[in-house]
């Protein structure tokens, strides 16, 4: 049987264009003697749908499509479609997350989502019912074990726990499955391929079955989908792969004969860049809402670096970066701001900030009479850079991006209301040091100097106070970086980030206050494309009002593990 991976970009609750792409690969898998179409999870909603879930009328209208798409398709082709469906049950929530098989203009066969993941950036039981007991789709003498994302997650068994007492594909091996077929939303994220990798291919050797996996490419708000859809045999070898971060589609004969088709080679600065250019490119066009993007420049790394992608993203006639000098801003700045323009070929804007920040300390003086200059002033500054950019952004109708990094974020080294302004933040969820990687990166894809030398060699500064730099208030980012990774997204306490890093205990507590403290700022901060496994925004989901206090065991008090069982 001919098999097509379909890996589409959908949009989320574009009902019609989800169901107009869907149909137009069904006809090119057609074109491609393709028997079969297998398409992403959800993709006639487009994931994460959210709480649109909540509404019956998009429920409706959601089945619509699914009809619409089967009575609509080629001749002669079976297609798998994701999409919630009501649940028929009397308890539990109203829908399920479900893959279903349509062939002769009808649904003729339908599988539920069993593992509902509630962890990271996915809430599914807040909408879905876990599907029933599994069963098997048969499709022109096929057993196929049909699944949906998540489920065959719960078979690695490297782990010493599990967060599901269900294992789906050894309930659908157990059934006889010949062929395990996977529909993903899965989100990018630096070394995600690896783990797919790995838990696909143990589960295909622990069976003696191949597998084909198809997931959703493109950027939905945060979350980066990069496709990496696959066939692995029963041996467990990757033996057909598409492209990653754009459309793509491959047939995959299930009798002829193949052979292992490697992952390419990739650093991970390569696939951020990847990640990004389709995230900026997507919320653009998703969106509909901006003609152009707009950026300040301020001669440093992190926006030399934004402003590269989105040029990349959007083409260079679509970017408008803004220089906003002060009196402590360099010439070198202002001039590398310029260069960079030229590099790219975008429009350029020089706009003083000097007469807004002397006419506030004007207005200020009086109250802050007696007080020496603090903060205060230097984010005074920042705040006259945002409120020019705002003003910019409303005239023009234009996207104004953030140029923060997450080690910035992290620790609140932002101004609300000032560089911490916009409408997407791209580079939250990148490390400073991965920024320079990036920079790195984009200058060797040009061939040529697009970042000035002279921007990746400068000591980082917010040039507010003269001869500011980072490392006034910050540790050097190579000691800051390892330390935040280990303690964001590892979720180490100081103790453990200390012996992970080698860092002084005293250093690892002073920063972990830091990044506990900043969190009321992250949650005013824009939407942020997300590229780790623990990026700030909607997957990681702190109080803003708490303490960290520990409470010391008496001697001898054991543990909860020694209280017997009163029902043993």
């Amino acid at each position: 049987m001919r098999i097509a991976l379909c890996q589409i970009n959908p949009t989320v609750g574009d009902l019609e264009g989800n169901a107009e792409i869907i149909l137009g690969a069904a006809r090119r898998a057609a074109g491609a003697g393709a028997e079969l179409a297998v398409f992403p999870e959800l993709c006639i909603v487009g994931y994460p749908p959210m709480d649109l879930l909540d509404r019956p009328q998009f429920i409706d209208d959601a089945m619509d499509a699914v009809r619409y798409v089967a009575s609509s398709a080629p001749a002669g082709l079976g297609m798998i479609v994701g999409a919630p469906v009501r649940n028929g049950a009397s308890m539990g929530k109203r829908l399920h997350n479900a893959a279903l098989l349509l062939e002769d203009g009808r649904i003729v066969a339908s599988a539920a989502k069993a593992l509902l993941p509630t962890y990271d950036v996915f809430d599914e039981y807040r909408h879905f019912e876990p599907g029933p007991a599994r069963h098997l789709v048969h499709f022109r003498g096929v057993a196929l074990g049909l699944h949906v994302c998540e489920d065959v997650w719960n078979n690695e068994e490297a782990p010493p726990y599990h967060l599901y007492g269900r294992n789906p594909v050894d309930e659908l091996a157990e059934l006889g499955a010949q062929l395990f077929v996977n529909i993903s939303a899965s989100p990018f994220a630096v070394g995600k391929e690896a783990a797919r990798t790995k838990v696909v291919a143990a589960t295909c050797r622990e069976h003696g079955l191949p597998f084909v996996y198809v997931n959703q490419v493109g950027a939905n708000t945060e979350l980066i989908f990069d496709g990496d859809s696959r066939v692995h045999d029963a041996a467990g070898r990757v033996v057909a792969r598409a492209k990653r971060f754009v459309d793509d589609m491959l047939v995959w004969d299930t009798a002829a004969p193949v052979a292992p088709a490697p992952a390419p080679d990739a650093a991970a600065a390569a696939l951020i860049h990847d990640a990004l250019v389709l995230g900026i490119r997507d919320y653009m066009s998703k969106t509909g809402a901006f003609g152009k993007a707009l950026l300040g420049l301020s001669g440093g790394i992190d926006s030399a670096v934004t402003c590269a992608l989105a040029a990349e993203a959007l083409g260079s006639e679509r970017v408008v970066g803004v220089t906003m000098p002060s009196a402590y801003s360099s010439a070198g700045s202002v001039d590398d701001s310029r260069t960079l323009a030229e590099n790219l070929g975008i429009e350029f804007q020089e706009i003083s900030i000097r007469p807004a920040v002397d006419a506030f300390q004007a207005m200020l003086a009086p109250p802050f009479t007696g007080r020496a200059p603090d903060v205060t002033e230097e984010n005074l500054q920042a705040r006259a850079r945002g409120v020019t950019l705002m003003a910019l952004s409303n005239k023009f109708g234009y996207l104004l991006l953030t140029t923060g990094n997450k080690s910035e974020m992290a620790v609140g080294y932002a101004t609300l209301y000032g560089d911490m302004n916009g409408g997407l933040a791209v580079l939250s969820d990148v490390f400073k040091t991965e920024v320079y990687d990036l920079a790195n990166e984009i200058n060797a894809r040009a061939g040529r100097e697009v970042i000035p030398r002279s921007t990746i060699t400068k000591p980082p500064s917010a040039e507010l106070r003269p001869g500011q730099t980072d490392q006034d208030s910050l540790p050097p980012y190579a000691v800051l970086d390892p330390i935040l990774e280990a303690y964001v997204e590892r979720h180490l306490d100081v103790r453990g980030v200390a012996e992970a890093t080698g860092a002084d205990p005293t250093l690892v507590e002073r920063i972990a206050r830091m990044v506990d403290r900043a969190e009321f700022k992250r949650r005013q901060a824009a939407p942020g494309l997300r590229v780790s496994t623990k990026a700030f925004g909607m997957g990681r989901r702190l109080p803003i009002v708490m303490r960290r206090t520990r409470v010391a065991a008496p001697a001898g008090a054991g543990s909860f593990a020694d209280v017997p069982s009163r029902t043993a």
